[in-house]
């Protein structure tokens, strides 16, 4: 088996100019501290049991499991915003569930879209919240820049 289940998660963030956009991306995932590593991109759903933890280091070249939201721009002065929430249910047998989103604009309204959409997705689950984290983070464009956003799972 390639992978197994994680049993732990933690949210980061960043952001960067670049030479090109994916300069730019490859900046943003180092401010984040996970631009050594092979992300992989997986859809929203947070195992049950999960714990969240501070970030940890993970080993350089890494199979990393990430839910993410980015964004880039080419236009000077724009602000460019990145976020993603996780809700996690009081069933804790019960998977958790994260949102990603990301646009131009400011960093609170994109955080509270996507912390929005997590509460809108355990809803339509039927199931009450026991925790909503969320991180966001914005960027004001020089040349070319990137924001990103994410929910890692380790462990």
């Amino acid at each position: 088996m390639i992978f197994k289940t994680p049993t732990k998660y933690f949210l980061v963030s960043g952001a960067s100019e670049g030479y090109t956009p994916l300069n730019a991306f490859d900046g943003a995932l180092l401010q984040a501290g996970i631009g050594n590593t092979n992300l992989i991109k997986m859809s929203s759903i947070v195992p049950p049991r999960c714990r969240m933890v501070t970030p940890v280091a993970l080993p350089p070249g890494a199979l990393v499991p990430v839910a993410y939201a980015t964004i880039t721009s080419d236009v000077p002065g724009e602000i460019i915003s990145a976020g993603v929430a996780i809700a996690l249910p009081k069933n804790r047998n019960h998977n958790g569930l994260i949102m990603e989103y990301s646009g131009r604009g400011e960093r609170s309204k994109i955080e509270e879209k996507v912390r929005n959409m997590a509460i809108e997705g355990m809803k339509l689950r039927g199931w009450e919240i026991r925790d909503l984290k969320s991180i966001a983070i914005e960027y004001q464009v020089k040349k070319i820049g990137a924001a990103f956003a994410a929910v890692v799972l380790w462990g």
